[in-house]
């Protein structure tokens, strides 16, 4: 689109947020290209769909192989699409040029909206760029809230991970904790650099911060086991991601270890370890509904003009905390991979 007609360009009066449908119907919508990452698969849509002409979006990510948490993401976009009358092309990829690359592949695809994660926003911003040029508009979901804006998107949708960061170090206050290993998946990934460092600002005890590498889970349980044995001090283990966390889990046994374990991020396995007191709590930022958010405000943009937030503020979609006092009722939800 030209930029002068878009709506981070100019001052207008803040519109109406996106509404999500009370009842959300999970039928498959069918993927197709997008570069070696894309997963293919289709079903017809529910009766009862938009009868608006149909659309075809892209909704790209840095998901890396086996990270779960995407999983629910793409479940609210395809519940989301299924509801609209639009043919959703998911693809993935964690190295950043990579994942650029896809988002240009799309950009080719002639697609009528994009979704996209920002990590790693420096790498995005040249194709987010042609987006614009192409007249594809493109809003942003789960990570790139402090930068969504300056690269000109339509709307936002995820969780400020300073501010979830903050309460969770207010929270290992409460519990008594005094020295937390935050363990960090993927280095450069700014969102989860916000989440370390948030802990860091309000938590009264010390942060040990450790990088892993997040695609080889070997790997992983091993650093920590290690980093557990070497410094027994620690007695909280914070991951920033829910597979992660229940492999924290098998580091504190082999180490031998009197550590607890506490994690950003949800699924119905990490449920069970809440019930179990084997993790103590987490921090949810329903990522079903940034999946769902996304898709959906691309529909309601094309179609009637809305940009959720006025085009000035993201839609925050955490942090809500998981413990013992409410992981009966969340996990209800989380059984059907929906939170």
């Amino acid at each position: 689109m030209d930029r002068s007609s878009h709506p981070r360009s100019r001052r207008f009066a803040p519109v109406v947020a996106v509404a999500a449908a009370a009842a959300l119907t999970l039928a498959g919508c069918s993927s197709s290209s997008g570069g070696k990452k894309s997963e293919e698969g289709g079903a017809n849509a529910s009766a009862g769909k938009a009868d608006t002409p149909r659309m075809t979006v892209a909704l790209v990510t840095h998901q890396a192989p086996g990270d779960t948490f995407w999983d629910t993401v793409r479940k609210g976009a395809e519940a989301a699409a299924a509801k609209d009358n639009i043919k959703l092309i998911y693809s993935a990829d964690p190295n950043a040029g990579n994942q650029a690359n896809l988002v240009q592949n799309a950009i080719d695809q002639k697609v009528d909206g994009i979704a996209v994660t920002l990590a790693k926003p420096d790498a995005l911003k040249g194709v987010v760029g042609n987006a614009e040029k192409a007249g594809i508009p493109v809003v942003g979901l789960n990570s790139g809230l402090s930068d969504w804006k300056a690269l000109n998107l339509l709307e936002f949708f995820g969780q400020d991970e300073s501010v979830a960061g903050e309460a969770f170090g207010k929270k290992l206050n409460e519990v008594g904790a005094k020295k937390v290993l935050c363990v960090m998946q993927e280095q450069g990934n700014v969102g989860l650099t916000q989440r370390c460092d948030g802990v860091a600002k309000t938590f009264e005890g010390k942060v040990d911060p450790q990088n892993v590498n997040g695609t080889d889970m070997p790997s992983v349980k091993s650093t920590i086991t290690a980093k557990l044995k070497q410094d027994p001090s620690i007695d909280y283990v914070v991951t920033l991601g829910a597979p992660f966390a229940l492999t924290a889990v098998q580091s504190v046994s082999d180490a031998g270890s009197k550590a607890k374990v506490a994690t950003f991020d949800l699924n119905k396995d990490l449920i069970k370890a809440i019930k179990n007191d084997s993790i103590q709590f987490a921090v949810d930022q329903q990522p079903y509904l940034q999946g769902y958010l996304a898709v959906d405000g691309l529909w309601l943009y094309k179609n009637n003009g809305n940009y959720s937030g006025g085009g000035e503020q993201p839609v925050l979609t955490g942090p809500a905390f998981v413990d013992k006092s409410n992981v009966d009722r969340i996990g209800e939800f989380a059984a059907k991979g929906t939170r």
